[in-house]
Order: C-alpha cells, then sequence, then structure tokens
C-alpha cells in the first residue's frame, strides 16, 4: 500500500476502529489531520469553538456508547477543549482528542512560536486519563490503539495524543490492523460467592447503583425483585431501576433524610459508583451496616467509603453472575412500600420547596415528551429540580455535567447525541446564564437540520449562586448579567424560536420542536402559567 502524510492515516485508522464522526475546528498547525478525513469515510463537524467540540464528543460518546473523537490544533485549541475534557474525566466518557503540537525541534525551546505553551502535554495531562505525544508514526499507531484497548477493559475516561507538526506531515505506512480488543476484568467467583452469602443473609438489604452498573440495569431489576431489596442511586445511574418499583427510593442520595433512610438497612451494597462529593454532598454516605462495594476503578475501591467487601470487576457482569447465584433461593426481606412511599413524598416536596415553581414545568415536560428522549441538562436550577423528579424508565436517558459541574454543557452535548443517534428524539436544557458559553454553536444544529428542541429557562439572573450567597448571609452580587432577546438571536441564526406563555403551550411547542427540520430555542421564564 503507498504510504500517505502520518496525518491522513491517523483518520483512515481510526475509521478502521469505528470511528464514523470527528468533531473539531481546523487550523494552520492540524491541517495534515483534515488530509484523509473524506477520503477515509469519516464525517467531520465544524464546531463552533473547540469548547463546543468537545463537548460535542462527549454527548456524541453518551449517546452512542461509542467514543467520541475531536481533532484540535496546538495551544489555545486544546486549551478551550480542555473544560469538556475534565468534565469527560469525571463522569466517565470515552474521549480521544488528537491535536498538533509545536515541531519537534521546538519543543520546549521557547522561540516564541506561534500556539506555544510551556508545557502542553503537562497541561493536558492534568484533565484526562493521560496526555501523550507521539513522536513518530509507529507510537501514534501504538497510542491510539492503547486508547481503544483502555476504552474496552477500563473506566472510560478521555485521552490526548499530541503529534509534532512536522511529524503529521510525514509520509508512513498506513496503521497496522487492529489487535483484539481485552475485555474488562470480572468478579473473582469467590468474591461472588461471598456477596450472594451475606446477601442471601440479610433482612434489610439495600442497593446503591451508579452511572457504571448502567450497562447491567436489567440483570439490576431481576436481583433487586429476587431479594426485595430496596434501592436508591446516584444521579448517574437514575433508570437503572424502574422508577415504577415499589422499594426504589430513587435518586435521593443528596438529600440529608436519605442517611436516615439508609441507617435501617442490614447490609448495604454499592455497584458501579464512585460516591463522590456531587452523588452525596456530605462526606459520609450514613450507614451502620457492613458494605460490600464493585467496581471498575480499584481508585474507588480505596477511597474513603471503606468496604467490608471490595470487588474489583464489571458491574454488569457481576449482576448477572449473582443473580445466578441468587434464583430460587427463599429470601424473605422486611422493608415496607410505605415507608419508600413516604420517604419518597418527603424528598419531592423538599426538591419543591427549595426551587419553587419548576416542578409543574417539570411533569409538562414529562408528559409531552415521548419514552426514550434523550436529554442533555446544563447547571441551571430547572434541570436540578428535573433531574430529581423526571421519570426514566431506563438508564442513560438524561445527560448531565455531574462532576466537573461545567456551564455551557447542555446544547452542545445534545448536538453531538443528537448526530450520534439522529433518529432519537433528543432534548437540549440550559439556563439563560449558562447558554451564554456555548450559544454560537446553535449555528451548527441549524447548518445541520437536527430536529433539536432546546428549553432555555430564563430567570434573569445566575439564581442559584444568587440563593448561595444569601444563603451565606452575602449581599448578592455579580449575579445579573444583561441578556439579548433569545428569540431574536435564535432567528438570526436561522433557528425556530417560540415563547409559550402557558404549560400547554410549552407541551405543544417540544411537539412541534422535535418534528421540526431545525432546531428550535423554546424560551421561558417563572412567570409561565402553570
Amino acid at each position: 500500500m503507498r504510504k500517505r502524510p502520518l496525518g491522513a492515516n491517523i483518520s483512515h485508522m481510526l475509521k478502521a476502529r469505528g470511528v464514523d464522526v470527528i468533531f473539531g475546528i481546523p487550523g494552520v498547525h492540524n491541517v495534515e489531520l483534515y488530509r484523509g478525513i473524506e477520503e477515509a469515510g469519516i464525517t467531520h463537524v465544524l464546531a463552533r469553538h473547540e469548547q463546543g467540540a468537545g463537548f460535542m464528543a462527549d454527548g456524541y460518546a453518551r449517546a452512542t456508547g461509542k467514543p467520541g473523537v475531536a481533532y484540535v490544533i496546538t495551544g489555545p485549541g486544546l486549551c478551550n477543549i480542555m473544560t469538556p475534557m475534565g468534565q469527560a474525566y469525571s463522569d466517565s466518557v470515552s474521549m480521544l482528542v488528537i491535536s498538533s503540537c509545536l515541531e519537534t525541534k521546538d519543543t520546549g525551546m521557547g522561540r516564541g512560536r506561534l500556539h506555544e505553551m510551556l508545557d502542553q502535554e503537562g497541561a493536558a495531562a492534568t484533565v484526562c486519563d493521560w496526555s501523550k505525544t507521539a513522536p513518530d508514526a509507529a507510537a501514534a499507531y501504538r497510542l491510539i490503539d492503547k486508547t481503544f484497548a483502555e476504552f474496552s477493559a477500563n473506566r472510560a475516561r478521555p485521552k490526548h495524543i499530541q503529534v509534532p507538526i512536522d511529524v503529521l506531515g510525514t509520509l508512513a505506512d498506513a496503521a497496522p490492523d487492529q489487535p483484539t480488543p481485552p475485555a474488562k476484568p470480572i468478579a473473582r467467583p469467590e468474591d461472588i460467592a461471598a456477596a450472594a452469602e451475606w446477601l442471601l443473609g440479610a433482612k434489610r438489604p439495600m442497593f446503591i447503583f451508579g452511572g457504571g452498573a448502567a450497562s447491567g440495569f436489567e440483570a439490576a431489576r431481576k436481583l433487586v425483585r429476587l431479594t426485595r431489596a430496596a434501592t436508591m442511586c446516584s444521579f448517574a445511574g437514575r433508570g437503572i431501576i424502574a422508577p415504577d418499583y415499589p422499594l426504589n427510593y430513587g435518586p435521593c442520595l443528596a438529600k440529608a433524610d436519605s442517611a436516615t433512610e439508609l441507617a435501617k438497612a442490614d447490609l448495604v451494597l454499592c455497584i458501579g459508583t464512585e460516591l463522590s462529593e456531587t452523588d452525596l454532598w456530605r462526606d459520609q454516605l450514613g450507614y451502620d451496616a457492613p458494605m460490600i462495594r464493585v467496581d471498575l476503578d480499584a481508585h474507588s475501591l480505596a477511597d474513603d467509603h471503606v468496604a467490608d467487601l471490595p470487588i474489583m470487576g464489571d458491574a454488569a457482569a457481576f449482576l448477572a453472575d449473582i443473580c445466578d447465584l441468587i434464583e430460587g433461593q427463599n429470601i424473605k426481606t422486611n422493608w415496607g412500600t410505605e415507608e419508600v412511599a413516604a420517604a419518597k413524598l418527603a424528598y419531592a416536596a423538599e426538591t419543591d420547596a427549595a426551587r419553587q415553581g419548576i416542578a409543574p414545568i417539570c411533569a409538562a415536560m414529562a408528559e409531552a415528551l415521548p419514552k426514550g428522549t434523550l436529554i442533555y441538562s446544563d447547571m441551571t436550577q430547572f434541570a436540578y429540580v428535573s433531574k430529581e423528579l423526571y421519570p426514566l424508565d431506563r438508564p442513560n436517558l438524561w445527560h448531565h455535567p455531574y462532576g466537573f459541574g461545567t456551564l455551557g454543557y447542555g446544547l452542545p452535548a445534545a448536538i453531538g447525541g443528537k448526530i450520534g443517534r439522529p433518529k432519537t428524539p433528543v432534548v437540549a436544557i440550559a439556563g439563560d446564564y449558562g447558554f451564554h458559553y456555548t450559544m454560537q454553536e446553535l449555528g451548527v444544529a441549524v447548518e445541520l437540520g437536527l430536529s433539536l428542541p432546546i428549553i432555555l429557562w430564563d430567570n434573569g439572573k445566575l439564581k442559584e449562586i444568587e440563593d448561595s450567597m444569601v444563603r451565606s448571609q452575602i449581599a448578592p452580587n455579580a449575579v445579573v448579567a444583561q441578556n439579548p432577546d433569545f428569540c431574536a438571536l435564535a432567528r438570526a441564526f436561522g433557528s425556530n424560536a417560540t415563547a409559550p406563555d402557558t404549560l400547554v403551550e410549552f407541551q405543544q411547542a417540544l411537539k412541534n420542536a422535535l418534528k421540526a427540520d431545525g432546531p428550535t430555542l423554546i424560551y421561558i421564564t417563572p412567570e409561565i402559567t402553570v
């Protein structure tokens, strides 16, 4: 086979590994990466900012289960995508960012070259699993295959590969065939047997499911039915257990009173959850019982939430295997459906009281959207309420920037999700202030003709920050920004736009937007008539 410039070979290699879409922005330092994209049969999506490209790659990965890939330039291009990389790291998303870097002779020399950074590789390493420089074609190919092997077997985390400008343009042989991807590690049989024995001896077992258990949700549902266990979940674990399961407390871990319910358990099983600050908003989970933790990540098993039985392995495989051991056993537990129902009502009332007026709008949204709708939300009070109350009949339907907590996520991530799942209804949710961060990506949705409802919640301020200041007895400061006429702005991009006055109009706007030929901004305020 004839030699090609390495930049072109990289695109061909990615195509051979199943990559169909690349998000990015070309520049003078990465043009060689663009030489082979079309020839390889890959679609390139031109973002308006590298932050948008990164969030699109994130949203695409969450929607499809395939890695999201982005091409960026040296220096500012990489800096701009580091925020999405940090978000993907905290939320366990498979993302590969490939950038150029200065020519080999210029690396670390401080010659004042265009886009020069003191340590570009090191900067990226602060927000991803690893950041490596490929000095030649062979190294680039090895790093790409290392990436896909780790995506296959390890906890999903973003990776960064940078290639010097001169190396990208060097003629190189084609990449080798992909080696067989490794499988995820599975729990030891003796650990599964021990967990089954503990579970069979429990009278009040409590499962806590996180996003790491999502792919095993069918086995999880079977297991809790077999054991009549109570369940809670992190926000990332919503939908693993059906909302109508009578012993499902739901995503209540961050509620202070959830510790009271956890204290009723005589065995706690945490499956695929990091139990991070943004899961709990307290230092300790709050329980007085033995704990079993199952996780793919050894770091999580060695954190402050020390398990009596830590089990290293894939959560989905563990759930299937323990079901096989449990099935057919005579299990009697004494959780009461009434106590779970009462706690859930109290949690819902607390959520409504904390941010009043949003719950009815959330209910109207749930009623209007078809089952299976993918939702991407930004950091906004509308999302904070909705992600507690909106019912999900299966996991991986609601995507939110949980750990890193970035503003500007919702719109570009939803664009990536819609590109990845074009026949699936997809909705974006943003607040008025966060929308400013990435609203330029609306042009991408228009350009591609994406049927994408964008719910814009405008309370005229950074309301969550204002509330925090008031709670801290700080006079609210710097929490109000001048907003544009958002509907006029959307129309200037070529988007549809509407401002419903009532919940009925809001529901109809959602239904219309799902059928439209392009995106629709649906502008609502706290004054909407409920």
